[in-house]
């Protein structure tokens, strides 16, 4: 695969995957201006370890989701879970987006106007999931692992789960929600004939992005939370 990958242009990697980017702005190699260029040429040209990098670039594209029996999971290893993938995907992936989006929003806007409509809607959802996702992992996930600790070591599972719960469910919906303007400005993200390759780079990555959303609310809003509500009226039954 090594050897096929080298091959390949810098456009057509991130094009199939974009989350191939990512290893290709690290090493400073140029996808858009100058992705006609095949890996190994471009590693050349900046004398660049070609084999390690697409030895990196193997591990992105080859990478999948573990088949998981999520229901099984105790409340502490579905939360790391969530933390470990999804918000980490969230907190890498935003940036970049965000960054592509007002790229090609500035250079292409007046020529496809939708892409203002794109941009002014995921800086709300970036704005909205960055503080989201401190509130989980500041507030609500440490008292859900609480929940699984000894009575006598808990500090805080007296406290009322179902309101923080509410609330984030509130915002799972409001996410979602921008998403599906995302989608609907974005023709289902699909870009225009005459888009650049950052231009498709962005619509790829908002429809990966989508994708991971829906799984990540999945596992919150009907896996762990029941699961956490469960325990919670469990224990302040005893």
């Amino acid at each position: 695969m090594k050897h096929v990958l080298l091959s390949k242009t810098l456009a057509e990697i991130v094009t199939e995957n974009h989350e191939a980017a990512t290893i290709l702005q690290k090493h400073g190699l140029d996808f858009c201006c100058k992705g006609k260029r095949s890996l190994e040429t471009a590693c050349t040209e900046k004398n660049l370890p070609k084999e390690s990098i697409a030895a990196e670039l193997e591990r992105v594209l080859a990478a999948g989701d573990l088949s998981i029996d999520f229901s099984r999971l105790s409340l502490s290893k579905l939360v790391d879970y969530i933390i470990d993938n999804h918000h980490r995907y969230v907190k890498q992936q935003m940036p970049q987006i965000f960054a592509w989006l007002e790229k090609v929003s500035t250079k292409h806007g007046e020529r496809h106007n939708e892409l203002y409509k794109i941009f002014e809607c995921f800086t709300e959802l970036k704005q909205e999931m960055e503080m989201h996702m401190r509130k989980e992992e500041i507030i609500l996930f440490p008292r859900i692992k609480e929940l699984e600790e000894p009575a006598q070591r808990a500090s805080s599972t007296g406290m009322n789960i179902h309101a923080p719960i509410s609330v984030m469910e509130d915002e799972h919906e409001q996410a979602g929600n921008l998403m599906e303007k995302i989608r609907l400005y974005s023709s289902n993200y699909i870009p225009p004939a005459d888009a650049c390759t950052t231009y498709q780079l962005s619509f790829a990555a908002l429809h990966a992005f989508e994708s991971d959303l829906h799984q990540h609310v999945h596992l919150e809003n009907n896996i762990l939370f029941p699961k956490a509500i469960d325990a919670f009226n469990t224990r302040n039954s005893m």
